[in-house]
């Protein structure tokens, strides 16, 4: 009684992507099977040891026009498998055909809607000008160093003459979908703060503990600035605002101990918008106001902030925006 594209979907949430350790080796050869069946070409790039990228190609019938890029990531991040009402990778479906797996969002359902669109136009026997290439890549959970970055680099990649490509966005709980035209630069950034260290009995002086309270006040205080602009303003979106979020915090080696060093880590995702040079010098700010001995690293640093054109005078996005609304 399940729809087939259901019952694929499924059993792709059930192979096991979930970092530090995901399976790829699985993820791939359950696409390229599917890819096979479809009748589309298969190329595997290992771009370093243990990371490959799959490259399902449907030819077009002119190769030489630049083509159309599909791209989705195979990896997943980390469960609490304690919060979920079902184990996270068994895809279970209740009575209510809701589907509980890690990564059904983000973003497996994206990979086959993608596979099934091309089964159901191969089905009624369509064929376009353009070849459609659907690239399937690790790593992009971490920040994509051993996966879409170091692809781009490559001649395979360089190859496939890309014109256009869509990406990832956010899952319709409707029939209303929302087009995604820009990205928020991804800034993970790790604070240091080094102090006086001491025994637990005594109030020990300039301490990294201290420190850090400065710190974390300071990046929360913005944090909730921004989350109250975005509540207030009915005009803004997720994407218009600043979203920081505190993911890690370390420091201490006994209870009877003050430490010398602790750290906190920060996921910031900054609107296209935004000043980035005058965003990292408020970040400098906070750190210099928390005291001696404060430093900041960068996990990731995104600076790329090209927006796609939704001008009706782009060739791309009028013929698909057109599509559209003829749908």
């Amino acid at each position: 009684s399940e729809n087939p594209s259901v019952t694929l979907f499924r059993e792709y949430l059930r192979i096991d992507t979930v970092h530090p350790k995901p399976d790829y080796d699985a993820a791939v050869r359950f696409l390229e099977r599917v890819g096979t069946e479809l009748g589309l070409a298969c190329q595997k790039v290992e771009v370093c040891q243990g990371r490959v990228v799959l490259i399902l190609t449907w030819r077009g019938t002119n190769p030489r026009l630049r083509s159309i890029l599909l791209n989705s990531h195979t990896d997943v991040v980390p469960v609490f498998e304690e919060h979920w009402t079902y184990p996270p990778f068994e895809a279970v479906k209740d009575s209510q055909g809701n589907i509980y797996a890690r990564g059904a969002q983000d973003m497996k359902c994206i990979s086959i809607q993608y596979l099934e669109a091309i089964r159901r136009l191969k089905t009624e026997g369509k064929s376009f000008a353009r070849t459609i290439h659907l690239t399937f890549v690790p790593d992009e959970e971490v920040g994509g160093h051993k996966g879409m970055e170091m692809f781009v680099q490559r001649p395979e990649f360089k190859a496939l003459n890309v014109g256009f490509a869509m990406d990832e966005g956010l899952a319709s709980p409707s029939d209303t979908f929302s087009v995604f035209y820009g990205e928020r630069s991804p800034w993970w950034i790790k604070v240091k703060c080094m102090g006086s260290p001491g025994h637990g009995s005594r109030f020990i002086s300039n301490t990294a503990a201290e420190k850090m309270h400065k710190v974390i006040n300071s990046f929360l205080a913005f944090r909730e600035s921004e989350k109250q602009r975005l509540k207030s303003d009915s005009s803004l979106t997720l994407g218009d605002v600043t979203s920081l979020n505190m993911t890690m915090l370390e420091g201490g080696v006994s209870f009877n101990v003050v430490p010398s060093e602790m750290a906190a880590s920060f996921d910031i995702r900054i609107p296209p918008t935004v000043d980035l040079k005058a965003f990292e010098e408020q970040v400098a700010t906070w750190c210099r106001s928390a005291g001696d001995g404060v430093t900041y690293e960068f996990h990731q640093k995104c600076m790329d902030q090209h927006i796609t054109s939704t001008e009706e005078s782009d060739p791309w996005w009028k013929a698909f925006s057109g599509v559209c609304r003829d749908m």
